[in-house]
């Protein structure tokens, strides 16, 4: 088995996937993946705390649990099934790493729609940090505007060449999913 790590990048509702093997300092891409982080069976469950913003925060807080246990399993689910596909091609997932939204007060947001929002970024980023707990993988998590100060030069590089190899699209979520699979190759 090859040694392998997973990056992703949290987006409400799903996330965006880079599998790389090898070392941090001779990466080689294996796959990319979108990972669906509701179920469309279950309403609400794709932007839950926009189905509670109108209820007071603490209230708020309460109705949704319902609506977060499905997104963590979810999450959950779609890691494993991605984890055990590269098992069945060879490669070990040792460790994943995750950007996404950071942690916030987000009681301080006044505004129903945007603390909405927020609450969703950091639900979706932390169901995976959920999920690879779920599938005993280490993880590092870094926030998206923290991203910048973690990447050195050589993961920059990298990342640029697995781009190459991988092909379009290759954005700015593929670019930073592919940065924290290698810091998670580390």
């Amino acid at each position: 088995m090859k040694h392998a790590a997973i990056g992703l990048r949290a987006k409400t509702g799903r996330a965006i996937g880079v599998a790389v093997a090898g070392s941090d300092s001779a990466p080689a891409f294996v796959a990319r993946r979108e990972l669906t982080l509701f179920d469309p069976a279950v309403p609400d469950s794709g932007q839950p705390y926009h189905a509670v913003m109108e209820l007071p925060w603490e209230k708020a807080l309460i109705e949704v649990q319902p609506l977060v246990e499905v997104v963590e399993r979810c999450a959950a689910a779609a890691l494993k099934e991605w984890v055990d596909e590269l098992r069945s091609r060879g490669f070990a997932v040792r460790a994943i790493g995750i950007v996404g939204a950071p942690e916030r007060r987000l009681e301080r947001i006044g505004n129903p729609h945007i603390r909405a929002h927020g609450a969703e970024g950091v639900l979706f980023r932390h169901a995976l940090e959920v999920a690879a707990e779920r599938n005993d993988l280490r993880y590092r998590t870094v926030a998206e505007k923290s991203l910048p100060d973690v990447v050195d030069a050589a993961i920059d590089k990298a990342t640029r060449d697995l781009g190459r190899d991988a092909g379009k699209p290759w954005r700015a979520d593929e670019r930073a999913a592919a940065a924290m699979a290698l810091l998670a190759l580390r």
